[in-house]
């Protein structure tokens, strides 16, 4: 770095210059804005370096890492040459594609193998992992002064995201609780909410839906005014996923519980009330007028592939799957818009279920305290902000990048309404399932039922009232009901 670019760098750092005004200065010099990102977070590096902590300590050593391929894994790649400088560590890693990860990753730690000492994990994941014993409670590594550096700032990350991380391993515990147990760290996290085609709206004359009334109708005008596509996607496959997303962040909008906990701590089913039947009976009209054709084949990715090439009208779905579809290679590049959305109209704000990509620390590895040099760095405010400024690191789950000016330009720039959709949705946005170790059973029997009543095979209520009995058995053989 020339002595010019070194000093605005380091005037930026020390706070004396914004990041506009260092942006500008080194672009008078020629600098492009992406050379510019790699030259603060190699002086973010830098400066990790002199703040007293022995990130040396473990130099030397070699960590390896079980990654799911995705924009967060390229992120931490594209920067892992400054974590190998400040450590003087290696990292090895494996990458899978998400349709075989999940397997990988039971595989290993169901056998209590040492090879990967950290890995990617969902938080939902962490509710079998952590009771199992198969990943740590790294609150041991967060409040020890002499293992994380004083930069790390646990407290920077979103409330909401952060607690849902957390749990205390008792079935029906409060997630974030005094005494939970942090199985994982929280790496990038997706809201639920509307991402729409601008030009598909205006030529149905309607406006973008603020509630799941307005989206039913919205949803069908679309469909009638545009040729060819559907109103709205949502998943729909027999899955787990096709409850957490959009689903579950509108039911949870209408104050509704997958599950009551009583006072002894048993559960007992609470989709079958009278609100939930409601809802379900909108989202089953909502879908048989204006969804996909094949709507129960529906997963994350064709819900997002349909929106891209122009299928669809809108998705009510993760905000950060019409981020991707907003980008090149898409038919509908830079023709999307973003909004939050509160189904419930007497809601104060949205409320969305979150899918969080998390860090955990296998229970086997060999060297713990190495892994977790990695695991801080990875989640570190530092990298946080490259991830979110240089590559494709949406959403970040911690309060000082998303009050980065540069970062929120990037994103008001080519993808309108997505800053003020987060800003608006971030208080609510949490885990809204009850932790217990029958999650991913129930909730594909739930979509397993939702499917039979968009079907007609089954009424709403008649078939909300034989989820929950299937539910309550279930939980009483299981001995948590």
């Amino acid at each position: 770095m020339y002595d010019k670019e070194k000093t605005l760098v380091d005037a930026y750092m020390s706070g004396s210059l914004s990041r506009r005004g260092l942006i500008k200065s080194l672009g008078a010099m020629g600098v492009t804005a992406a050379t510019a990102g790699v030259l603060v977070n190699a002086a973010a590096t830098r400066a990790l370096a002199q703040n007293g902590f022995d990130w040396k300590k473990h130099a030397g050593t070699t960590v390896k890492l079980l990654l799911n391929k995705h924009p967060y894994t390229d992120a931490m790649i594209a920067n892992l040459e400054n974590f190998k400088e400040l450590t003087g560590m290696d990292v090895q890693y494996d990458v899978f594609p998400e349709d075989v990860y999940f397997d990988k990753v039971t595989a290993a730690l169901s056998s209590g193998s040492s090879e990967y000492d950290a890995f990617m994990t969902g938080a939902y994941m962490t509710w079998t992992y952590g009771p199992a014993g198969w990943v740590e409670d790294l609150n041991e590594w967060i409040t020890d002064a002499s293992k994380t550096n004083p930069d790390y700032n646990w407290d920077d990350m979103l409330e909401g995201v952060r607690a849902s991380c957390a749990w205390n391993g008792r079935p029906g515990g409060q997630l974030g609780s005094d005494d939970a147990k942090q199985w994982c760290i929280p790496w990038g996290y997706e809201q639920n909410n509307l991402t729409y085609n601008a030009a598909m709206l205006d030529k149905a004359g309607v406006g973008v839906p603020g509630n799941l009334d307005e989206l039913i109708d919205a949803a069908a005008a679309a469909q009638a005014a545009n040729d060819g596509i559907y109103g709205v996607g949502v998943r729909g496959s027999r899955s787990w996923a096709t409850i957490h997303p959009g689903f579950l962040s509108g039911y949870a909008n209408f104050g509704q519980k997958d599950l009551n906990v009583s006072d002894d701590g048993m559960l007992s089913a609470a989709m079958n009330t009278d609100v939930s039947k409601d809802y379900h009976a909108k989202w089953v009209k909502m879908i048989q007028d204006s969804g996909a054709p094949d709507w129960s084949t529906h997963t994350w990715y064709q819900v997002g592939t349909d929106l891209g090439a122009g299928k669809s009208a809108m998705i009510f779905d993760a905000d950060i799957l019409g981020y991707f579809m907003n980008g090149a290679g898409n038919a509908m590049e830079g023709q999307l818009a973003y909004a939050p959305f509160a189904p419930n109209p007497a809601a104060d704000a949205p409320t969305p279920n979150i899918w969080i990509w998390s860090l955990a620390m296998s229970t086997f590895s060999q060297q713990k305290d190495a892994a977790w040099y990695f695991l801080q760095w990875a989640s570190g405010p530092e990298h946080a902000l490259f991830g979110a400024t240089q590559m494709d690191f949406v959403n970040p789950v911690r309060k000082s990048v998303w009050a980065d000016s540069g970062f929120r330009d990037r994103l008001s720039g080519s993808y309108p309404g997505y800053v003020d959709m987060h800003d608006k949705s971030a208080p609510g946005a949490k885990i809204h399932f009850t932790a217990q170790p029958l999650f991913f059973d129930l909730t594909t029997e739930w979509a397993a039922s939702l499917q039979k009543m968009v079907a007609g095979e089954v009424p709403v209520d008649e078939g909300l009232d034989q989820l929950a009995e299937s539910v309550n058995r279930q939980l009483k053989e299981a001995g948590l009901g």
